[in-house]
């Protein structure tokens, strides 16, 4: 029997969106599987570590007094020995084991590379993309760059550091007025659309530029695309990824934000640790409505992304559609909300298959991994 341990929570601003891919898409999923059982590793606001039971259930976080029913759970303590190990404290208390570690940590200190970096030093396997990918996909203006540079499509932008702002705003201002509107404001780290503002004037863009450095020091803005059709392409596997099914927003918002996502207009999530965590079928359509021409031609610049930025396990790779001709690349996802797993399961891989090949990459990653050379004996240190 394999200790998987899903770490999810954690310091960010999708904290909540973290439990609800952790309980409903990982661990429900792993507890149907056999020769794996599934340890819920629960990181707090506070960055404080806690294992238990209790951990599994959506009520925990939901019911209320979360804090005060954290006060009364002993942390937990990480050991890297031969692996990685979780010690509960006190007389007696637990050593467990971890064989692989099943990330569902979005936003920072998790997806952005944070997390997979601790895991490395440990020499555990994880799920989802290696350090170095999600670093870059977790940066806006370094998916850009690099995507762009590997002639890949992508629309006009300006990004800059908030310390830039801070020494010369009149000059940014005017780079950014050189891009044509309507133009959205991004913090580069953060997702599930937080912080982020469309902006239709000259007049709107000082505030949405403050309200993006309110959560982050790097800022991306760009043009948006005027006749758009904006669609979403899950991607798995690690030498030989295959595509899920090109995926068409029909969100009736501006743009997507993190209300039209996750809140269902202040309504309950409908099928919460059923389905797919949400009826997704009121704001999305699945395959697009596109040519088939197009829609190859989606499946090829997702896969095709994903391979630039070196991904591995899991993604999802966002692409604009200017007048059903021109394809841009928008951003990348490496830990999409509940693994995208309604998409999946339309491509034929239920929410138990999913879960079961994840692994199967991750475990097929480190061993690979373990080929490789890491360190150097040499004479260097007897000169001295």
């Amino acid at each position: 029997m394999k200790n998987v341990a899903v770490i999810f929570g954690g310091r960010s601003t999708e904290h909540d969106v973290s439990i609800v891919t952790a309980l409903s898409s990982i661990i429900a999923p792993i507890e149907m599987l056999s020769g794996y059982k599934p340890i819920p590793v629960y990181i707090a606001r506070d960055g404080s570590w806690y294992t238990g039971d209790d951990l599994k259930e959506v009520h925990f976080y939901s019911g209320g007094n979360l804090e005060d029913k954290l006060k009364k759970m002993k942390k937990l303590s990480l050991k890297f020995d031969d692996g990685l190990w979780l010690l509960k404290p006190g007389l007696g208390g637990e050593k467990i084991r971890v064989d692989i570690v099943f990330p569902s940590m979005h936003g920072t200190y998790g997806e952005d590379g944070s997390l997979m970096g601790l895991l490395r030093m440990a020499g555990v396997p994880f799920v989802g993309c290696d350090m170095a990918a999600s670093v870059i996909a977790m940066d806006k203006v370094l998916t850009k760059q690099l995507v762009s540079d590997a002639g890949l499509a992508v629309t006009k932008y300006v990004w800059f550091e908030k310390r830039d702002w801070q020494k010369n705003s009149k000059e940014i201002i005017t780079k950014i007025n050189n891009l044509k509107y309507p133009l959205f404001v991004k913090p580069a780290h953060l997702g599930s659309s937080i912080a982020i503002t469309k902006v239709k004037t000259k007049d709107e863009l000082e505030n949405a530029l403050e309200v993006a450095m309110h959560y982050d020091d790097k800022i991306l803005v760009e043009e948006g695309v005027t006749n758009l059709t904006e669609v979403t392409v899950p991607v798995m596997g690690n030498d030989k990824p295959r595509v899920g099914m090109v995926e068409e927003s029909l969100a009736k918002a501006e743009f997507f934000d993190f209300e039209s996502k996750y809140m269902n207009g202040g309504k309950k999530i409908k099928g919460f640790g059923k389905d797919e965590g949400g009826d997704k079928s009121t704001w999305s359509r699945i395959p697009a409505k596109i040519p088939k021409p197009l829609y190859k031609e989606c499946e090829n610049l997702a896969l095709a992304t994903y391979k630039v930025l070196g991904c591995s396990g899991i993604s999802r790779v966002d692409l604009l559609i200017d007048s059903g001709k021109k394809i841009y690349v928008n951003e990348v996802n490496t830990l999409p909300g509940t693994l995208y797993r309604h998409n999946w399961q339309k491509a034929g891989v239920s929410a138990v298959e999913l879960v079961e090949k994840l692994l199967h990459f991750a475990i097929e990653r480190f061993e690979e991994s373990k080929r490789l050379t890491t360190v150097f004996n040499t004479n260097f240190l007897k000169q001295f």
